[in-house]
């Protein structure tokens, strides 16, 4: 109750929002509850399990080439995500660099290492430092990982020569015969 004796200048009075302030406000919040759901919807749709058809995509690796799945249909592919910056991806570059080295000669498995979140300065040092001869190149769009739906690195992804995939790895190898076994499930065995 307002005071009797109060003067007109002791009075004071509740300012309303603007409605058009409001509605915009709402449609705002109600188009990012939207954006939100949808984007969670989607990745649970398409996240991917084993036996899943990996579509085909394109690397620029950082000697320039462009590099297609596509193209090397019939051969295993090792799809390893790292970054300069993380420690553990430090700890296995020199376990897939020399599980490279043992199996390439035979040419059925090619190793393609995909640089995640990082920039292509800190990436060249770290694989020059490690001695990393296998194909990399950078994910700068972030659409490879989103692809693969990754959740952190360092992951490694293994497709069969006809383009399923057949093993995940979730974090580093901690040995050489780890990621020999790892490379065993090629056949989906």
């Amino acid at each position: 109750m307002a005071d009797p004796l109060a003067t007109p200048q002791q009075t004071t009075s509740k300012k309303s929002m603007p409605v058009w302030v409001i509605f915009i406000a709402v449609v705002t919040l109600l188009g990012f509850l939207i954006f939100l759901v949808l984007g969670l919807m989607s990745s649970r749709q398409q996240s991917l399990t084993l036996g899943s058809r990996i579509d085909d995509f394109t690397i620029t690796t950082f000697d320039g080439k462009d590099v297609s799945l596509g193209s090397l249909r019939g051969k295993t592919i090792l799809v390893n995500f790292w970054a300069s910056w993380c420690t553990t991806c430090i700890d296995e570059a020199p376990i897939l660099e020399e599980a490279w080295q043992k199996i390439e000669p035979a040419g059925q498995v090619v190793f393609i290492g995909v640089d995640y979140a990082d920039t292509q300065p800190a990436a060249r040092v770290f694989l020059q430092k490690y001695s990393i001869d296998y194909m990399n190149g950078s994910d700068l769009g972030l659409s490879l990982s989103q692809q693969f739906h990754i959740t952190g690195v360092p992951e490694t992804y293994l497709i069969s020569s006809d383009g399923t995939l057949n093993a995940i790895k979730i974090g580093p190898f901690s040995s050489i015969d780890e990621l020999l076994t790892f490379l065993d499930q090629k056949s989906g065995n």
